[in-house]
């Protein structure tokens, strides 16, 4: 069934063209004119009922009327009779069809309609939709361009092996003229429109077996199915396929809806750009990045058993401190030529510098000198990856400037580091020349940089945690009622977590403070209320509480400031806390992103987390390991590994309670979750949660 909607997709043998004009200049003409150009050695059958002949072929009334099988259809017409039209495809037993017309979801309440319209019919007959909105499809070996995009009206389309995904339709004739100016040409592109039925990671399963594809460029402004997205990926990473993503939009309907400090940290950007990477999915900055990042990423993998390091030879000692530079800027470890390398440097008399960057300058323009250099340093074992900077002469003596690096890369062994190329002139020749030699080489140092930045910190998919949500948990959360819970109730969900708070005590609000405690002065003192999520501001906490009289005092004062902040709030108590204390401070947030989904992020905790924006994301839930490799993105929390000489905190301790509050996503009803600040101490001796808010959809 696969390969036969494969074919159907990229190789029909037949297709319809469902109103079809006959008029060369419209744009509905195109996919005709384009197909004939491009060599489409399939039947095409137009379909007009207005007229007997389109562009010099007869044309059909309808797709039911046409006497032969039609894999696939291209409506052309608008919304209401494009639905029409897929009705009439499902009854001829059409297998894809590709939606131009506008007027869908995106068009208010009619829209949507229209929309759940094309859902449902393409649902009940098997049918892979495209669109509403899409641009169509071309694959350039069967010179199929059922396309509207004026890009494809090219007398030639180069043939290449990457594969373009697209939700912008326009995007695709942007992606065929720049990678053909640049040289790099494509497979097929695919444009999903509105993904009404189908998306990209639909198509993306489909063709991701396909043996003339060696990699996915994707340009997304959404996330529609992530299910459907991290099967793709993964099938991808299975097949050694590399796929690389340029996502644009933000949405800010998540911190819109958010009551935490969490809301605040983790935008839509964040949460998608987490989703992505634990598909395995790399994310380019660069349009530049889209385009060369794929091709690199298939043609120059990192060797087992080599370092995570780059090292940069360049004939010019500026352009190679450009690279070293933009290397260091994306955390790529940079290392220089070892020991072993600059003691044969040194008998061969070629000069490499003194620092990092191995700078032969004048002398890399003679054929010996930079293929001796290049070769010894792909075959040292000390070095991961080698990108060679090309100075002035790539532009004006092309074959003198990359001859050695394309012969040195032939004649490597198996094992040898991948070879990476970056002139610094505009140098087309060279570039067609290195690439022709099967080196990747870049136009830009940022594409350079951020290619090899991906290239070092691999794409494989992270896998859920095993972990299931504690019974009396689920049990606690299926008590409430619908938004926020109070401090109290919050903490009791996260305690059956295991995350630990201090010890406390629940004062009746309208009752005298006790004369004694079940702990020692000092303490904290909080009012509990499900309409004061930020104490701070509602001048609802006290720290540092000497004595019964001061207790008694602050409360009054509590309860007069909450008053003012929140004039009516409700008051289901007075917190008495034990005051503890330990190295520093975390949060832990989840929060459910209208496009990402689930994410958990961690922060430095207490009130300066807004300001640092100092944090990490992933999709939730997940394992301890993942959450180790959080903390480690966390510059604040380099202050709790021992920095100059103070103690370690718990770490270890962390990232379990941070994997373990990651497990509330399983809980549709979990909207929203904080615990901050939890407080770090010393190694061994755990943590302890000082803070809680939990926000829930009604039950």
């Amino acid at each position: 069934m696969r390969d036969s909607m494969l074919s159907a997709l990229v190789s029909p043998a037949s297709i319809a063209l469902i109103g079809a004009s006959n008029s060369e200049g419209k744009l509905t003409a195109r996919p005709m004119r384009f197909l004939r150009r491009h060599g489409y050695a399939g039947r095409i059958y137009p379909v007009n009922p207005a007229r007997e002949t389109v562009l010099g072929e007869k044309a059909w009334p309808s797709v039911s009327a046409i006497p032969d099988k039609v894999d696939f259809a291209y409506i052309l017409v608008d919304a209401d009779p494009a639905i029409a039209a897929l009705e009439d495809c499902a009854a001829a037993g059409v297998k894809v069809v590709a939606i131009l017309a506008d007027g869908f979801a995106e068009a208010g309440k009619e829209g949507e309609r229209r929309q759940a319209d094309v859902q449902r019919i393409a649902r009940d007959s098997g049918i892979l939709l495209l669109g509403p909105n899409s641009m169509g499809v071309v694959h350039t070996p069967a010179g199929f361009a059922a396309t509207t995009n004026a890009a494809f009206g090219a007398e030639e389309i180069g043939h290449g092996r990457l594969a373009v995904i697209s939700q912008s339709g326009s995007v695709i004739g942007t992606l065929l003229s720049r990678g053909a100016a640049r040289g790099i040409n494509f497979s097929t592109f695919v444009s999903v429109g509105n993904e009404a039925a189908s998306g990209i990671g639909e198509i993306g399963e489909i063709l991701v077996d396909h043996p003339e594809i060696d990699g996915f460029l994707l340009f997304m402004e959404t996330i529609r199915n992530r299910e459907t997205l991290g099967r793709f990926a993964a099938k991808a990473h299975t097949a050694g396929k590399p796929v690389v993503a340029y996502k644009i939009g933000k949405s800010e309907e998540g911190q819109a809806l958010s009551v935490s400090h969490t809301g605040a940290l983790t935008g839509s950007t964040e949460a998608a750009d987490a989703l992505l990477r634990s598909f395995g999915i790399r994310k380019a900055d660069q349009l530049e990045t889209l385009l060369e990042a794929p091709g690199a990423l298939f043609n120059a993998r990192l060797k087992p058993g080599r370092p995570k390091s780059a090292t940069v030879i360049a004939t010019t000692g500026g352009g190679g401190a450009m690279v070293v530079d933009q290397l260091s800027a994306r955390g790529v470890t940079i290392s220089g030529a070892s020991a072993a390398t600059r003691a044969h440097f040194a008998e061969r008399k070629i000069p490499c510098g003194h620092g990092k960057l191995v700078d032969v300058t004048l002398a890399g323009a003679r054929y010996e000198v930079m293929k001796e250099a290049v070769s010894t340093l792909i075959r040292d074992p000390e070095t991961g990856v080698l990108i060679v900077a090309i100075g002035s002469s790539a532009q004006f003596d092309p074959e003198l400037a990359v001859k050695p690096i394309i012969d040195a890369a032939a004649e490597a062994p198996a094992d040898a580091a991948p070879v990476l190329a970056f002139p610094l002139p505009h140098a087309p020749d060279s570039m067609r020349l290195l690439e022709a030699g099967g080196v990747p080489t870049f136009r830009t140092v940022e594409s350079c940089a951020e290619t090899v930045a991906m290239l070092m910190t691999g794409a494989t998919p992270s896998s859920p945690p095993a972990g299931v949500l504690p019974e009396a948990t689920c049990q606690q959360i299926d008590a409430l009622a619908g938004g926020i819970a109070d401090e109290v109730t919050a903490g009791a969900i996260f305690n059956s977590l295991g995350l630990a708070g201090p010890g406390q005590i629940v004062l009746d609000p309208e009752t005298d403070a006790p004369e004694t405690l079940p702990f020692a002065f000092p303490v904290v003192a909080k009012l509990v209320s499900p309409d004061l999520p930020h104490k701070t501001e509602a001048g609802a906490i006290r720290v540092g509480v000497k004595n019964r009289d001061e207790l008694v005092t602050a409360i009054a004062e509590m309860k007069t400031s909450a008053e003012e902040y929140r004039p009516g709030f409700r008051l289901n108590g007075v917190l008495v806390q034990e005051l503890c204390t330990g190295l520093g401070e975390a949060l832990i947030g989840l929060s459910r992103d209208p496009v990402a989904g689930p994410v958990i992020t961690i922060a430095m905790g207490g009130v300066m987390t807004e300001i640092y924006q100092d944090s990490a994301v992933r999709p939730a839930p997940l394992s301890v390991e993942a959450a180790q490799e959080m903390i480690e993105e966390v510059k604040g929390f380099t202050l709790l590994r021992g920095f100059r000489g103070k103690s370690e905190g718990d770490l270890e301790a962390l990232a379990k309670a941070v994997a373990a509050f990651s497990l509330l996503a399983m809980n549709e009803r979990i909207q929203e979750a904080e615990a901050n600040p939890v407080l770090v101490r010393k190694t061994g001796a755990g943590i302890v949660m000082l803070d809680a808010l939990i926000r829930t959809s009604p039950a």
